[in-house]
């Protein structure tokens, strides 16, 4: 039997705006008290729940590595973890106790719950829901002689906020694996913003039948496409101008639009957008053109509207993999055990998104925030 388990809270009751229903969801304890556990039920000490709360309570405190959430856990007061289950006479788990419980859950199985839980704090931009599609290869999980870890991921463009996350076999098969990560996620009246990959018949297909909407960057992989774009007659099109400066460099895009002709053949297209970016940096410039196909007409979605989703899709690199790179260190993490490499990826995931819902901007400065009151991490694990 064990001998610590998580306390069981009352789920949160979210208020909506008028017209809208009230939502009640679980804790965050409460999704990772259902977590189905594989080990063997002889000799358990700590329920898994309790595992994985302490795992996102360190890695909330900055924790990096696995042994790093043991020496956290070590650390910690030992009346404060009893907020966790932790009983003040239980051993504490191990580095090789956490381990051994992380690589052995079924990881896919844990990011779909947290895509169910996170569902609940989707945010909106420009009166719309607009999620960003992007992969990521996990260096340092690579095995001898087969493909590091990559893992397709789906954030909120405004908040920052992880929907969805999904492990596939190689960056080749991110295209299949689009839909299956999109499953766990609500897309009615959704924009989905994606990169040239995944400008696919299919997949357009599938986001517009699930009652969602795409903005698709189109490059070399749809030459066909491409070229037609291309061959529009854009010198006569309206532009608009926006300019942005900063970090040492100005930035000039040139935005036209039109409604999709009749012999451009791409499922639900509704416009076509040209982004010309002029970049000038230390008086050299930069110029890229880039187009990009809409299933929102114009009055729906104004090509300004688009052109800055098409901008804040690189969200995702700036605000999640870069986040997880230099602020974790992930990719020099040499975690291979089982799953292990998938499931900190999402604890991680986790504690991004409940930093930036509590208001902090600055990763990094929030996980030092953190790290100097255990209570802290804790505090946001029990109400979040």
């Amino acid at each position: 039997m064990s001998s610590s388990s998580i306390p069981v809270g009352s789920a949160s009751t979210e208020v909506l705006g008028p017209g809208q229903v009230a939502l009640t969801r679980p804790l965050l304890t409460e999704v990772f008290a259902q977590v189905p556990d594989p080990r063997d039920a002889r000799g358990i000490r700590h329920r898994l729940g309790t595992v994985l709360a302490i795992a996102q309570a360190a890695v909330m405190a900055g924790a990096r590595t696995l042994l790093a959430i043991a020496e956290w856990v070590a650390d910690a007061d030992r009346d404060t973890l009893t907020r966790l289950g932790i009983g003040r006479e239980v051993t504490l788990p191990s580095e090789s106790t956490i381990r051994r419980t992380l690589a052995g859950l079924d990881a896919d199985d844990l990011d779909a719950r947290m895509a169910t839980w996170m569902a609940t704090r989707a945010g909106w931009l420009a009166g719309r829901r607009v999620i960003a599609v992007d992969g990521k290869s996990m260096r340092g999980g690579a095995r001898a002689q087969e493909a590091m870890p990559h893992l397709l991921a789906a954030l909120h463009h405004d908040t920052g906020v992880v929907a969805a996350q999904r492990a596939v076999d190689t960056k080749s098969n991110e295209i299949p694996a689009l839909p299956v990560l999109l499953d766990q996620c609500e897309l009615t009246d959704v924009v989905v913003t994606a990169d040239a990959l995944h400008c696919q018949r299919d997949t357009a297909t599938y986001i517009t039948g699930r009652g969602g909407h795409y903005v698709l960057t189109v490059k070399g992989n749809q030459p066909r496409l491409r070229a037609q774009l291309k061959a529009l007659p854009w010198a006569d099109v309206p532009a608009t101008t926006a300019v942005s400066s900063g970090h040492g460099r100005r930035v000039r895009r040139t935005i036209r639009a039109v409604h999709v002709p009749d012999w451009v053949d791409f499922p639900a297209a509704a416009q076509i957008l040209q982004v010309r970016r002029t970049r000038t940096i230390k008086g050299r410039k930069v110029v890229e053109v880039i187009y990009a196909i809409c299933s929102l007409d114009m009055t729906t979605a104004p090509p300004a509207t688009v052109a800055a989703w098409i901008q804040g899709h690189w969200m995702i690199e700036n605000a999640l993999h870069w986040v997880r790179d230099v602020v974790f260190d992930e990719d020099r993490h040499q975690l291979r055990s089982g799953h292990g490499p998938q499931v900190m990826a999402t604890l991680r995931n986790t504690a991004i998104s409940l930093l930036r819902l509590a208001g902090h901007n600055r990763i990094a400065r929030a996980l030092r925030h953190q790290a100097r009151d255990t209570n802290r991490p804790i505090d946001l694990i029990l109400t979040a």
